[in-house]
C-alpha cells in the first residue's frame, strides 16, 4: 500500500452553509501539510431544510455570529437567501457534476459559495452556477447544466447525503478521518485547522507504530 493510503480525509459539505466557508482555511491547510501522507476528498451533505434560517434578517443575524466568531474582517452576504426553499440543488449538483466532466477539486464549489455567500448571487438558479462553473472550469455552461441535472448525479448526492447522516453527524462541515489500520474519527462543526491536525498526526503515528512492529516482529503466530 502506497504511502498516501496511511490516511484519507473526506470532508461532507453543503456549499450554501456558511460555516463550511469558515472551514475551508483548514481544508487547504489541512492539504498542504498533509499531502504526502493522505489523501482528500470531498462530498456533499444536503443541508435539512430545519438548518436554514427563517428570514434574510435571521440569516444576518448568523453571520454576524459566525464571522465574529472566526474573526472575519468581512461579513458574508445574504442575499443568495429565498424565503421557502428547503433545498439549494442547484448550488450543489453543479460542482458535483463538475466531478465527472474533469474537474473534482475544491474550485467549482467555491466559486459557487462565494456568488452566493460573497456576493450575493440566487445560487438557487441552475443557470447561474452553471455560468459560475464554465467561469472556473472553461467548459460550456450548457454541457455543465446538462450533467448537473441529470438523475446520476442527485442520485449521487443524495446518496452522499444518506452516508453522512449513518455516522450520526448533524452539522457540516464534517470531516471524516480513516486510517490503514482501520481507525475512524469523525469531526462534526469544528472550522479550526489545530484539532484536525491533531488527529490526523495522532491517526498516521498509529500507522507507523503498526509498520515499526511489524518490522520487528512480523505476521502474528498462527
Amino acid at each position: 500500500m502506497n504511502r498516501t493510503s496511511d490516511l484519507r480525509i473526506t470532508y461532507f459539505l453543503d456549499v450554501t452553509s456558511s460555516w463550511c466557508w469558515w472551514a475551508e482555511p483548514a481544508w487547504i491547510a489541512l492539504k498542504d501539510e498533509f499531502r504526502d501522507r493522505a489523501t482528500f476528498d470531498w462530498k456533499i451533505a444536503l443541508m435539512d431544510p430545519a438548518g436554514y434560517p427563517t428570514s434574510r434578517s435571521q440569516c444576518d443575524w448568523f453571520y454576524r455570529r459566525s464571522g465574529t466568531l472566526v474573526r472575519s474582517a468581512e461579513m458574508l452576504n445574504s442575499g443568495w437567501w429565498e424565503s421557502g426553499l428547503g433545498e439549494y440543488l442547484a448550488a450543489n449538483l453543479v460542482p458535483e457534476a463538475a466531478r465527472d466532466l474533469g474537474f473534482p477539486d475544491d474550485r467549482v464549489r467555491l466559486a459557487v459559495a462565494h456568488a452566493g455567500l460573497r456576493e450575493g448571487r440566487r445560487i438557487s438558479d441552475w443557470n447561474l452556477c452553471a455560468a459560475v462553473a464554465a467561469s472556473v472550469t472553461g467548459l460550456p455552461a450548457e454541457q455543465i447544466l446538462e450533467r448537473a441535472r441529470s438523475p446520476e448525479v442527485e442520485a449521487r448526492v443524495r446518496e452522499d447525503t444518506k452516508t453522512f447522516h449513518s455516522f450520526r453527524a448533524t452539522q457540516r462541515p464534517s470531516f471524516l478521518l480513516e486510517n490503514r489500520i482501520g481507525d475512524r474519527a469523525m469531526v462534526s462543526g469544528l472550522v479550526s485547522t489545530a484539532p484536525l491536525r491533531a488527529l490526523a498526526e495522532s491517526m498516521l503515528s498509529d500507522v507507523a507504530g503498526y509498520a515499526s512492529f511489524a518490522a520487528h516482529f512480523g505476521e502474528p503466530p498462527k
